[in-house]
């Protein structure tokens, strides 16, 4: 069972997807931080203000002006749509990247297949189509 479980956790395909994984985490920590500290403060100049987590609209009157988004949601209905628009704004990012990411690969597949397919060697003609060929060259020779 172990030497089983050893050859599972060892192939290629789970490697790859541990790598992926983690990857994956590291890139979503820079598009946080491309999002956070790049991109938000730049819609803020816009909309003018600076901090989007703490946009919300309160869906009851108990709630005072000012307060934060975290302790309206303990008061009561809110309805939090600057958190929904940075994870909007995440999800677009990672979206446009990996877009960029697949046609760079599928163009490089592109290349790749062309060089391959211009480098193999013609393939040899079959055996009746060689003697048919001579035997053509024959009767031509004779005419």
């Amino acid at each position: 069972m172990l030497k089983d479980f050893r050859e599972f956790a060892l192939r290629g395909n789970v490697i790859d997807l541990a790598i992926g994984v983690i990857i994956g985490a590291a890139f979503g920590k820079i598009v946080d931080s491309m999002v956070a500290d790049v991109i938000m403060p730049l819609i803020a100049g816009i909309f003018g203000t600076v901090d989007f987590s703490n946009l919300y609209a309160s869906l009851g009157p108990q709630i005072a002006a000012g307060t934060s988004y975290a302790d309206a949601k303990k008061a009561g209905a809110v309805l939090g749509y600057g958190q929904f628009l940075t994870y909007v704004v995440n999800f677009m990012i990672v979206a446009f990247v990996l877009f960029i990411v697949v046609k760079a690969l599928n163009e490089l597949q592109k290349r790749v297949t062309a060089e391959k397919a211009a480098e193999a060697p013609a393939p040899a003609p079959a055996a009746d189509t060689v003697l048919l060929t001579e035997i053509r060259d024959l009767l031509a020779a004779k005419r």
